[in-house]
């Protein structure tokens, strides 16, 4: 195995056991008072962290065996053995883990075929083509990696800022691209878009119809990361990181319908 494709193993192998060891302690939360609504929001999060790997994964493919072993773990099964909706949470969460666990047996396969979509025979990631600046896409796709690394290795701080200046690049693409006359009709500031504010940004590009309002559950810390400094790192939360990172990958999806 060449030494790149043994980094990206050890990096997805590395993430996924962090999404064990977190979804073991949610199980334990969850067992000592399934109605607590704090558990419940960082359970979503959880399983949020969960689909966005899994997806990674699998090539993004529906068909793939690990997306349909994430897709069923949300079902009831009843005694027919027909699926329903509606299984509790933390038996939810039980399943996910073991769907976590069967890829890291398979990415721990040295067998060929046993490497899923992290393997030599797979394309590289192209996450940013639906980027108009084609320069800007290979320095998106490192910052993305480096913020996956960051989050992992509990560097929080780097990962928000990086999370939300992938945004706030995306964005600005978009916008420019999409040009200053025809967003007047959204009701867009005076000036060039070089001089909106993040969050002004974000809140034309939504009134222009090209992203959804996702970009609302953008915690304070990461629409202020621009301010930040070294004092500032020990405050940011893992939680604020993650949730910073769903919310780019909830504009990606918007600004990349096809993804």
């Amino acid at each position: 195995m060449d030494e790149g494709l043994q980094t990206q193993l050890e990096i997805y192998l590395s993430r996924l056991e962090n999404l064990i060891q977190r979804g073991r302690r949610l199980v334990g939360v969850l067992a000592n008072d399934p109605s607590d609504e704090s558990a419940g929001s960082t359970v979503r999060l959880w399983q949020g962290e969960c689909g966005i790997a899994i997806h990674e994964l699998s090539g993004g493919s529906k068909a793939h065996w690990l997306s349909r072993a994430f897709s069923e773990a949300f079902l009831l099964r009843s005694y027919g053995g027909r699926a329903a909706e509606g299984a509790a949470p933390g038996e939810i969460v039980l399943r996910l883990i073991s769907v976590l666990e069967q890829a890291v047996a398979s990415l721990s396969k040295n067998s060929e075929g046993a490497i899923i979509s992290a393997s030599s025979q797979a394309p590289p990631p192209r996450r940013f083509d639906f980027v108009h600046n084609v320069e800007l896409r290979p320095v998106l796709e490192q910052a993305y990696i480096d913020s996956r690394i960051a989050l992992d290795e509990g560097r929080y701080d780097e990962a928000l800022r990086t999370s939300s200046g992938i945004v706030e690049a995306i964005i600005t693409d978009a916008l420019e691209d999409k040009g200053r006359d025809a967003l007047a009709t959204a009701n867009a500031p005076a000036g060039s878009i070089a001089d909106w504010s993040f969050e002004t940004r974000l809140a034309v590009a939504e009134r222009a119809g090209m992203v959804r309002s996702g970009w609302a559950r953008l915690p304070d810390a990461a629409r202020r990361y621009r301010d930040h400094n070294e004092n500032d790192a020990a405050g940011i939360s893992e939680r604020d990181a993650r949730l910073a990172g769903q919310v780019l990958h909830v504009l990606m999806r918007d600004l990349n319908p096809g993804r």
